[in-house]
């Protein structure tokens, strides 16, 4: 799977021209999508077009997350309350409303707070209720990409609507990967056509991919991706509740709080290549060297360097002033995480190891990092070879 994609762009749902594409370079069993259920017959041919076609923009409701990435435990006082960080912790909630690619507005619901984007045509506001503040960003002319800010590990996406979810699964397919269904299935109380993604290569963390196409609207309803290492879900997201009546368009009109602290951001006057709102977010350089791919498909690994140096660096930048516990600090909570993994060696070095639910990540001492939806051992081979 294209874990380590650095710029991924969340769309409701590939472009239809892409789906002769899809069809034509990946084996697809013909398999039937329902036997006694009452729906039309659907082949997996039929639902990867499908998911290119949906009847309508218009969606709301309640989306549930669930993730065990296999991340270490976090110090007390490190772990985020909001945000996408937490949901890459555990379980969430997430309620959205969307009129097409150019309006939409996802909110990230915690106990105490709320974390809130919401884009109309050009104009982007992220909300953070526990810090207060408001981002404005001024999209360029024809961007399409939406998402929310993250502090995951370079190249690490956790969704947070099943259409974001579906996009990161379609854009993984390849020759390397068979397409078939696995019958029906009944969420958020519609029925849904399964439609089933499996790599072909050993080697993988990821078993399988699982995508729940609603039957009438053709929107994805629900993703689960499977790990080889445990039975349920590594990761679900899923609609609990959905409607497809067109959102009131004064969901989309946001107004900063009285007291937010507020910063604009002119993405359309900034020169070179363009940074989105979460990647600007997350402090990402869009200069940064690209990290080179090591192998291909499933099984391919991510080698790059830290923009930020060495584990001293990281060290420095992720420390924080005495009685500040750095919760919602990227740079701390990079820390936190990194500090929690075990030490590692090899032929390429020292350093430390993440060895996850569906990915592997090193950052060994010198600055180097390694990602990849395999075990680590595959990890340390790709940075031997550099």
């Amino acid at each position: 799977m294209s874990v380590f994609d650095r710029h991924p762009r969340m769309r409701w749902a590939v472009p239809a021209a892409a789906a002769g594409l899809i069809v034509a370079g990946v084996a697809v069993a013909p398999l039937a999508a329902t036997a006694d259920s009452g729906l039309p017959t659907r082949t997996a041919q039929d639902l990867l077009v499908d998911l290119t076609q949906p009847t309508t923009q218009a969606v709301s409701g309640t989306v549930a997350t669930k993730v065990d990435l296999g991340l270490p435990d976090l110090p007390m006082g490190m772990v985020p309350s909001n945000g996408p960080l937490a949901l890459a912790l555990g379980d969430g909630t997430v309620r959205v409303w969307s009129d097409g690619p150019q309006r939409q507005r996802v909110a990230v619901l915690a106990p105490n707070a709320e974390t809130t984007m919401v884009r109309d045509g050009r104009e982007v506001w992220v909300w953070s209720s526990a810090e207060a503040t408001a981002d404005r960003y001024e999209l360029p002319d024809g961007d399409a990409g939406m998402g929310l800010p993250s502090e995951l590990p370079e190249g690490v996406t956790v969704p947070s609507t099943p259409q974001e979810a579906a996009a990161l699964a379609l854009s993984a397919i390849d020759p390397t990967t068979e397409v078939t269904t696995s019958g029906v299935a009944r969420v958020a109380g519609r029925d849904a056509y399964e439609l089933v993604l499996t790599p072909r290569a050993e080697g993988t963390l990821v078993q399988r991919v699982t995508l729940a196409i609603d039957a009438e609207t053709k929107v994805p309803l629900r993703v689960q991706v499977f790990s080889t290492k445990q039975a349920a879900p590594a990761v679900q997201v899923g609609f609990t509740s959905v409607d497809f009546s067109t959102p009131d368009a004064s969901l989309f009109d946001f107004t900063p709080p009285p007291g937010a602290t507020v910063t604009d951001h002119d993405l359309a006057a900034a020169k070179g290549p363009a940074v989105s709102p979460e990647e600007l977010a997350a402090g990402k350089d869009a200069g940064a060297a690209e990290p080179t791919v090591v192998g291909e498909g499933w099984t391919a690994v991510a080698v790059g360097t830290l923009p930020v140096g060495g584990l001293a660096d990281l060290a420095e930048q992720g420390s924080t002033p005495e009685g500040d516990d750095g919760r919602g600090d990227p740079a701390a909570t990079a820390l936190a995480l990194l500090q929690a993994m075990p030490t590692t060696s090899g032929t390429w070095g020292t350093g430390r190891v993440l060895a996850g639910t569906l990915f592997s990540v090193i950052v060994t001492d010198d600055g180097r990092f390694a990602v990849g939806a395999v075990p680590p051992e595959a990890l340390g081979a790709a940075l031997a070879r550099r």
